[in-house]
């Protein structure tokens, strides 16, 4: 039992091995999230309240009833997880994937930098893991700089490392990236050692700046990213407006998650389709309008 995210990898896993799930999200998470779990088979309860109050019941009812409980975060398992994103991006930067001959492993690269989005905390320390995994077998040269980005309001790990402390310090989450509004991050002080031991930091975007990087994602690049992905991309457009990087490193900006598990975020990225009347002549009308605009 857990979230909504996590929640629909591990419904899809339980009704594939036709075990049961209970899946707890907080009342205002996306309906489309909420419709992969159903799909699946799980039991879903929408808990009137804050992502944390559904974490926290999650861990008691976990307790109280002997359930599984793989909160992110909360289970240990999750980071070891999480960490194999660390070695698919060096596996496709080194070539090593489908290559006609596989790269020696002591061959392997590295990014320079690595941008993820934190809620919760746990995919940033969980590559981080990764990364050192790798490095201390001696298979990539260098440990790339992990930089968080958080939303301006929910914002708990940034303002710890803005101030130099290694306490996490809960704040009231407000922000439309679903995925990453969260009062206290579980795995806050890892997220927080991510960043400081690699030479990396934290940093925060406003919904405004994440809602322009999903059109930017969409109609530059082709993706379609929900805003707790975006807003990794929105860090990026940060730190290079600041000049925090060097030019020529080799980047990666880590995108989470889909647009279609918030089309109500996408409308407000996007806009709205223009309807117009089955005839030629309103057709021309809408382009002429399009042009003016």
């Amino acid at each position: 039992m857990l979230l909504a995210d996590a929640g629909a990898a591990l419904a899809g896993m339980a009704a594939a091995a036709a075990q049961p799930a209970v899946i707890l999200a907080p009342r205002t998470a996306p309906p489309a999230k909420v419709a992969q779990l159903l799909i699946y088979g799980a039991q879903v309860f929408l808990v009137d309240g804050s992502y944390d109050e559904a974490f926290d019941l999650t861990v008691e009812a976990a307790q109280a009833l002997g359930w599984y409980c793989r909160n992110t975060g909360y289970n240990p398992f999750t980071a070891e997880g999480k960490k194999t994103a660390a070695f698919e991006i060096c596996e496709q930067l080194t070539g090593a994937v489908g290559a006609r001959h596989a790269v020696p492993l002591q061959e392997w690269t590295a990014p320079d930098v690595v941008f993820v989005s934190v809620g919760d905390g746990n995919i940033i320390s969980g590559l981080h893991k990764g990364f050192r995994d790798l490095l201390d077998l001696g298979w990539i040269p260098h440990l790339p700089r992990l930089v968080g980005v958080q939303a301006e309001g929910s914002a708990a790990v940034y303002q710890a490392f803005a101030s130099g402390s290694s306490e996490i310090q809960p704040v009231r989450a407000e922000t439309l990236a679903d995925s990453i509004s969260v009062d206290l991050p579980r795995d806050g002080l890892r997220a927080l050692r991510a960043a400081s031991e690699t030479g990396g930091f934290f940093l925060t975007v406003s919904d405004a700046a994440t809602l322009e990087a999903m059109r930017e994602l969409g109609v530059v690049e082709g993706i379609f990213a929900e805003p707790a992905a975006a807003a990794a991309y929105a860090g990026l457009v940060e730190t290079v407006r600041q000049a925090r990087i060097d030019p020529g490193q080799r980047l990666v900006v880590m995108l989470t998650g889909s647009g279609l598990k918030d089309v109500r975020a996408a409308r407000q990225a996007a806009g709205e389709a223009v309807i117009i009347e089955p005839r030629l002549e309103a057709l021309r009308a809408a382009l002429a309008r399009g042009e003016e605009a």
